[in-house]
């Protein structure tokens, strides 16, 4: 996975097939990493470093789901859904917030923006396949 910060840095796994397709979007390498094979052999998942690059990826993709983490330099997670929840094209996509954020005023800012969840990461395996087969219906 390539690490510059301007650049789409994009890893995707799964096949395109009937997969559902989730979109990780955290500036910490580690995570995006540890996500991606947490989903892999479920989902089909793309990871983005950065709120701009996620953003530029949604002009041309659209994922299923988005996992966003909050705390990210340039464009935090509030920004990227308020853009996310202005396009009239990705106004639908469930958005999670996937942060290690829990003081009050942050959790409370996040749900201001009406996020399909809130995730406190660091997440277990287990519990973010249940989370993601709760948002997706299974």
């Amino acid at each position: 996975m390539e690490e510059r910060k301007d650049k789409i840095v994009l890893e995707q796994t799964g096949d395109l097939g009937n997969r559902k397709h989730i979109l990780i979007i955290d500036d910490d390498l580690n995570t995006l990493k540890t996500l991606r094979y947490y989903l892999q052999d479920t989902y089909k998942v793309t990871v983005v470093n950065s709120g701009k690059v996620a953003v530029d990826f949604l002009l041309k993709y659209m994922p299923d789901l988005i996992l966003l983490d909050y705390l990210m330099p340039m464009f935090n997670g509030a920004a990227v859904l308020k853009i996310i929840k202005s396009r009239e094209a990705t106004k639908d996509i469930p958005v999670y917030f996937l942060t290690g954020q829990t003081d009050r005023e942050t959790v409370i800012e996040c749900l201001s923006l009406k996020p399909a969840g809130y995730i406190i990461k660091p997440v277990a395996k287990d519990a973010l396949l249940a989370k993601m087969e709760e948002a997706f219906g299974q």
